[in-house]
This record gives C-alpha cells, sequence and structure tokens, in this order.
C-alpha cells in the first residue's frame, strides 16, 4: 500500500491502442502521469503506476489486433485494467517468468519484449489479475491502493 492525498477525486482515463501502435502505448503512462501529478498524488505512487501503465498498453500493441487500457483513481487507490483482443496468452505461468516473450524477432529489435513486462506490472501493484483465452484476447487488471491519504509534500 502506498501513501496519497488527503482528498482524491474520481477520475476515470481511457485510451484505445491499436496493433503495433507504440505512441500511443507510451502516451497512455505520460498522460497519466501528468493527471495524477496534477491531483498532487506522491511520486513513489505516480511512478509504479506509470510503469504498471506503460507495460500494460506495450504488451497490447505488441501481442493483440486491438485493446483499452482503463484507469480509474478513487479514493481507495487506482486501477489500471487492460483488455485486447488477439493471439491470447496460451501458458500465463510461463508467460509471467522474468525473460520469457512471444514477441517477435521484428519487435525485439525495436527494443521491446524484453519478456520483462509482466512481472513488472505483478511488483509495481498490490492486486494483481490476469485472464487470457487462446485466439480471443486477455485482461489484465492490477490495482495499487493508499494507505494513508496525505497530500504530496506532507510529512509522514
Amino acid at each position: 500500500m502506498v501513501d496519497s492525498l488527503t482528498y482524491t477525486p474520481q477520475i476515470t482515463l481511457e485510451f484505445e491502442i491499436g496493433e503495433k501502435d507504440f505512441f500511443v502505448a507510451g502516451e497512455c503512462a505520460s498522460r497519466v502521469k501528468k493527471t495524477l501529478q496534477q491531483i498532487g498524488l506522491k511520486q513513489d505512487v505516480i511512478k509504479r503506476i506509470a510503469i504498471i501503465i506503460y507495460e500494460a498498453a506495450m504488451n497490447v500493441a505488441i501481442h493483440a489486433t486491438s485493446g483499452k487500457v482503463t484507469v480509474h483513481v478513487d479514493p481507495d487507490g487506482i486501477t489500471i485494467t487492460t483488455q485486447d483482443i488477439g493471439a491470447g496468452i496460451e501458458d500465463i505461468d510461463l508467460a509471467m517468468k522474468e525473460g520469457y516473450s512471444t514477441a517477435t524477432y521484428e519487435i525485439r529489435e525495436m527494443g521491446f519484449g524484453a519478456g520483462m513486462g509482466l512481472s513488472n506490472i505483478k511488483q509495481c501493484s498490490d492486486n494483481f489479475y490476469l485472464e487470457s483465452k487462446v485466439r480471443v484476447g486477455t485482461k489484465l487488471e492490477a490495482k495499487v491502493f493508499f494507505k494513508d491519504q496525505k497530500k504530496a509534500g506532507e510529512d509522514t
């Protein structure tokens, strides 16, 4: 659990991501980061959220034909959900292992697909859920909870 602010507004942000749309995938994390800074979240919370969003959105861009990233902020914390249409994950346990990747050679040549995305998301999350159906798609949900409602800059 992490610290947050005294008053947390309810905010929902959604981003549509197409196949190999790396720009939008990267833009998701950047836009959410700015929004969270504006509402006063502490930097350590923002960093974790940005990592989760970036990794999840890149997975959609790399492995799916289309998908959506939804970020919901409420007084209890932040929930990041991705839902995509694509190949799905055949073996979730294997996909969770650091370094395991099904990314193509082309994707790896661009510097993506190192096999760290899912493990990074899980490590940055307080709750992590992953469901996938082969040749259908994947749903991921990551949550970061606020343990103390304090504004950025307040002493702990």
